[in-house]
């Protein structure tokens, strides 16, 4: 659907006023156009209606933020989208963490779809995997408290941080290790929901990147980091960090959410 130039306008005036937060890319001066922000807010419409119609209350959701196709990846990037019924009429959030300007560190934000979608996306195309009931109910409260949320938040980030270490935390793995603590109460540090959701038969995604690959991300990029796996692991090669992907593929193995479907556009 396409809106008329005034709405358009309007809409990229928020997006510039919005925080330059660039999930694991560098922050970019040049602002989005406004195709950019009509794809996103399109996005972000249908995402909202095909959510309305699942009658979930929290789900995991998915955008390609990056072309990740050389390592067989669709998505790039996950948050949790809940209901907010602290409106009316209730709205969706999307809590998730982004990388801030390719630095070496990473914060927690809280936003609207059409914000979630007006980041500058590799493709303009989303999924989201509704959560078993009981698991939705136990993230509400979590993801409505700034406090709660931020439990298993790790400030130093890594765009490819080892899936067991604590080191480091990339976007994915916060929401692996989060999703975990409201699923097992008894959890609580970021090693015991690592634990746990390894016990639940977890597998992270398991990158082939070269020496030269690595040392080139290491040294050029702030973001990048690989000191956290295991000497024998990176040795050869084998670089294993949590992805969209591996948690579409878990989460309905486990028993804990519906199979992934992707957002139907016009």
């Amino acid at each position: 659907m396409r809106r008329p130039p005034a709405a358009l306008a309007a809409a990229a005036a928020l997006a510039l006023a919005a925080p330059a937060a660039h999930a694991g890319r560098p922050c970019e001066e040049k602002p989005p156009t406004l195709r950019q922000i009509e794809q996103g807010l399109d996005l972000a419409q249908a995402t909202a209606r095909q959510l309305d119609a699942s009658g979930a209350q929290v789900v995991v959701l998915a955008r390609a933020g990056q072309d990740l196709s050389r390592y067989g990846l669709q998505w790039s990037h996950l948050g949790f989208a809940y209901k907010d019924g602290s409106q009316q009429p209730a709205v969706w959030r999307v809590l998730h963490k982004l990388n801030q300007c390719g630095t070496d560190h990473a914060a927690l934000f809280r936003q609207g779809l059409g914000e979630f979608f007006l980041d500058n996306p590799h493709r303009y195309d989303a999924a989201f995997a509704v959560l078993q009931p009981a698991l939705q109910q136990a993230l509400l409260p979590v993801l409505a408290d700034n406090a709660r949320a931020a439990r298993f938040h790790e400030r130093r980030y890594s765009m490819v941080a080892y899936a067991f270490g604590t080191r480091y935390q990339q976007s994915n793995q916060w929401v692996l290790e989060t999703l975990a603590g409201a699923a097992a109460p008894a959890v609580a540090s970021r090693r015991a929901a690592q634990d746990w959701a390894r016990a639940q038969g977890y597998q992270p995604t398991d990158l082939r990147l070269s020496a030269l690959t690595r040392l080139g991300g290491r040294l050029t990029q702030a973001n990048i980091a690989f000191d956290d796996h295991p000497a024998a692991r990176r040795m050869t090669r084998h670089i294993d960090t949590v992805t969209a992907d591996s948690m579409f593929a878990w989460l309905p193995r486990a028993g804990l959410a519906h199979p992934p479907q992707p957002v139907a556009q016009p």
